[in-house]
């Protein structure tokens, strides 16, 4: 049973003005809960595009332009609930944007979604809700929660596998999911549409929302090379030598094999790892990881699992059997892979654990090792995580 379930309740739901947290509004409505529907100011994303089709001229694939605060308030009016607009610009710049530029400089690959889900959109907006009087928060995301019989809140994959983002909420407390519904992660992606269509909402067609919101064109060296400039460094080849130079290491992402310069190096070469302004190549074997020291290690219901688990590293990524256990200290654990190794992990991704359809918890990628032993730190680009 999920938390909160067949009692009456004042919720406050998070409307990005997508479909997912429209239906997450109306079925809390349905449910009969006091619903108040927020959307949050936080990048400065302009109007997207007007989709050709199927969503009525809504705005483009970003999640926080002004078409996006408009679509929200349409569908709270429609399904007759209050709906308040709060500007959460200065704490996300600070928390998530100045935090996402920072990594890649060090040669990182935050993942903002969890950043602002951990910072922002998660836990600020759970303490305002809290300080007003609310008594839960919802959104549209696509997980499910689940009381065990051990008293804990359990996160669990959503029904609609190909939608899940339990990937990005691995850091969720107790107390937190306490006080969470996420009601649309029992719902099939393309049900939800039909149900929106059927209750004359806008945002049934909407197309979803993806890249980075604050990078609305998705091209990240655009957005980088003001804020970071010219960095300039080597492209370094498998045995130590320098094979060429480039501007700024931010410019490239583990696995990228076209646009490196390199023509004419013979075998064909991808970018295996960053460090500092250090470009590693090398050839696509480099890529495979077989461990990973992950820092930051949490566990959802507390307490580490006493039995096998597998572990995602990137938002659409498959889990995969791994042996995992705690290495310097409690919080960082040593994770090998024996079947299935992952191809180009990133320093900074995360690194999340499952026991079947079960979120445990995860944590941070800190270092990697290639079948060989250790390898230099890696950057790869953003893959997406995004609630509408």
């Amino acid at each position: 049973m999920e938390p909160g379930a067949g009692s009456r309740s004042r919720v406050l739901v998070a409307m990005s003005g997508g479909v997912d947290s429209s239906m997450a509004a109306a079925l809390l409505v349905d449910e009969g809960h006091d619903v108040t529907g927020v959307h949050l100011k936080m990048a400065d994303t302009p109007s997207g595009p007007a989709q050709a089709s199927g969503a009525g001229g809504l705005g483009g694939k970003g999640c926080c332009t002004l078409d996006d605060a408009r679509d929200a308030r349409r569908v709270a009016d429609r399904l007759g609930i209050p709906f308040v607009v709060w500007d959460f610009s200065a704490a996300f710049n600070e928390r998530v944007v100045d935090d996402f530029v920072a990594e890649y400089a060090a040669g990182r690959t935050p993942n903002p979604c969890i950043r602002c889900n951990e910072r922002v959109k998660y836990s600020a907006l759970l303490a305002r809700a809290r300080a007003l009087g609310f008594d839960a928060l919802a959104t549209g995301h696509h997980v499910r929660l689940r009381v065990g019989g051990d008293g804990a809140t359990h996160l669990w994959r959503a029904a609609d596998r190909g939608k899940d983002q339990t990937y990005v909420l691995y850091m969720a407390t107790q107390d937190q999911l306490a006080a969470t519904r996420w009601p649309v992660g029992e719902h099939r992606k393309a049900d939800l549409r039909a149900q929106a269509a059927e209750r004359g909402l806008l945002t049934a067609a909407k197309p979803d929302s993806s890249d980075v919101c604050f990078i609305p064109s998705g091209d990240l060296g655009s957005f980088l090379r003001p804020r970071l400039g010219a960095r300039p460094g080597a492209f370094v080849g498998p045995d130590g030598t320098a094979v060429g130079t480039h501007d700024g290491a931010y410019r490239f992402t583990v696995g990228q094999r076209r646009g490196l310069g390199l023509a004419g190096s013979g075998a064909p070469l991808y970018v295996t790892g960053i460090a500092g302004d250090t470009v590693f190549v090398g050839p696509r074997e480099h890529l495979e990881t077989a461990a990973v020291t992950v820092t930051g290690v949490r566990w959802i219901a507390g307490s580490p699992p006493s039995g096998p688990v597998s572990a995602q590293l990137r938002y659409r990524g498959e889990a995969l059997p791994c042996d995992a256990a705690p290495s310097i200290d409690a919080s960082t654990w040593r994770v090998e892979f024996s079947r299935g190794r992952p191809v180009g992990v990133a320093t900074g991704q995360a690194v999340v654990f499952y026991d079947g359809e079960e979120c445990l918890g995860g944590g941070t990628a800190a270092a990697t090792e290639g079948p060989t032993g250790t390898r230099a730190g890696a950057g790869s680009a953003y893959t997406g995580g995004a609630a509408d």
